[in-house]
Formats: structure tokens, C-alpha cells, sequence
């Protein structure tokens, strides 16, 4: 099993992000964890179906999330997370590979349910894949998500959206960009499309001149009439479709 979960997006101020997050996309906050301030970020986590959508921001200087920033000249798309059932087997697969594994963690809760759960991750160095911080995650039991911890069911509002499908990566190469992710990822890449088992990242030429970088995500749209609809937030094109 290899699906998209959650995509990150770093914004220099996270409250009028927030409130286009849930006044247009029609979510609401699943989870803050205070535990982010050892990385000197704060953040708001919105489930989108059983994906997650979060935006981080810099609340130190010397982030990597403020680094960001800088380079890319303003908010935008920062990180993709994958989940997979065997994270052992993947990061022994992405070591052999010559992928550097840059922090490596995990957390354990109870589930809303009174029942328990873990997650454990990798993230892979941005300069050996490029574009995003990719990292690949196990949950158990496989339907909860512990980075946006253990209630977020509760919070997962489908009247405007639904699910999360695709996302673009953009790079100045993008066919050299897709034959790394290939390598980081184990999937091939077919005329600019890795297909995952619930979503599709594509490859796409960079045109706004910022250059590597998580551009576009499509999302479910709950009413129908709505699809085509592009929505940017945070730096980030959200099309509805």
C-alpha cells in the first residue's frame, strides 16, 4: 500500500490562511500539536475526507519552514506525506537507494474510540528528492493518523470538499524531478504521472518563476456545480474537481 495523506503548506502567518481554509473549503480545525515548538513552528491541521491538510509557520528564526520562505519568495506547498503499510521496508528500500533520511520519529495515542494507535515516519532529505520534504509514514491500525491526532474524524466536514486526489509537483525539469521521486518513492513515473493506490502526483513545468515546489492540489468537490473552481491559498492553486 502506497497512498497520499497529507500535504503540508508554509505560510508566514497562519491565521488569515486559516480562515480561507475554513471559510472557503468549508473545514475547520482537527489539531494543534504543541509538541511543534521544539521545531520552532506553530500550525492548524483540516482533515479533507480521511487526508490532511496542514500549513506550518515559522514562529523562530532558522527554520527550515522560514528557510522556505525565503527561497521560494512566499507561502507555498512544503511537504507530501505517503502511507505505507511497511515503513521498514521502505527505509531500508530508500537507504539502498543512497536517499539520505534526514529525522526519523513517531507517537502513540488512544483513539477517540478508547482504542490505541501509532505512527512512525521518515523524511527524506530535500536536497536528495526535491520539490517537497516527501516523507513516508505507517499508521496503525492503518485508518488513523496520529500527526493530526486522535479526533480528527470528529472534524472531518465534507460540505464543500471531500477528498484530496492529486498534486502537482512543478520543477524547472520536470522529467529529472520525477526520475528522483521514482527512486524515493518506488513507483514509476508514466508521461509526467506516478500513480499511487488513492491519488496521482504529477510532474509539471515550473511557469511563475519560483521555481522546485508543491504547486497544486486537486480536491473532491461535495457539489458538483463547483468543480472547475480554482482556489489559491497559502501560494498553493487548490482546483476543485
Amino acid at each position: 500500500m502506497l497512498r497520499l495523506r497529507q500535504i503540508a503548506l508554509v505560510a508566514r502567518d497562519l491565521r488569515p490562511v486559516e480562515q480561507v481554509i475554513c471559510d472557503q473549503l468549508g473545514l475547520e480545525v482537527c489539531y494543534r500539536d504543541p509538541g511543534l515548538t521544539h521545531f520552532g513552528l506553530r500550525h492548524g491541521l483540516y482533515a479533507i475526507g480521511d487526508h490532511i491538510l496542514e500549513v506550518v509557520v515559522p514562529k523562530q528564526p532558522g527554520t527550515t519552514a522560514e528557510r522556505f520562505l525565503d527561497r521560494r519568495g512566499g507561502d507555498g506547498g512544503y511537504m507530501v506525506i505517503l502511507q505505507t503499510d511497511d515503513v521498514a521496508g521502505e527505509k531500508a528500500r530508500i537507504e539502498a537507494a543512497g536517499i539520505r533520511i534526514v529525522h526519523e520519529g513517531g507517537t502513540k495515542g488512544v483513539t477517540a474510540d478508547g482504542g490505541t494507535a501509532s505512527i512512525h515516519g521518515i523524511h527524506m532529505h530535500p536536497k536528495d528528492v526535491g520539490g517537497a520534504i516527501l516523507s513516508i509514514d505507517q499508521s496503525d491500525p492503518p485508518e488513523s493518523w496520529g500527526w493530526a491526532g486522535y479526533d480528527w474524524e470528529y472534524h472531518s466536514l465534507d460540505g464543500v470538499v471531500s477528498d484530496l486526489v492529486a498534486v502537482d509537483i512543478q520543477a524547472d525539469d520536470p522529467a529529472a524531478m520525477a526520475d528522483r521521486w521514482a527512486v524515493a518513492v518506488g513507483r514509476p513515473v508514466h508521461d509526467g504521472v506516478m500513480t499511487l493506490d488513492d491519488a496521482e502526483i504529477r510532474f509539471v513545468e515550473a511557469t511563475d518563476g519560483r521555481g522546485d515546489g508543491l504547486a497544486a492540489a486537486d480536491l473532491v468537490a461535495t457539489d458538483r456545480s463547483r468543480a472547475g473552481e480554482t482556489l489559491t491559498l497559502c501560494g498553493t492553486d487548490f482546483r476543485l474537481v
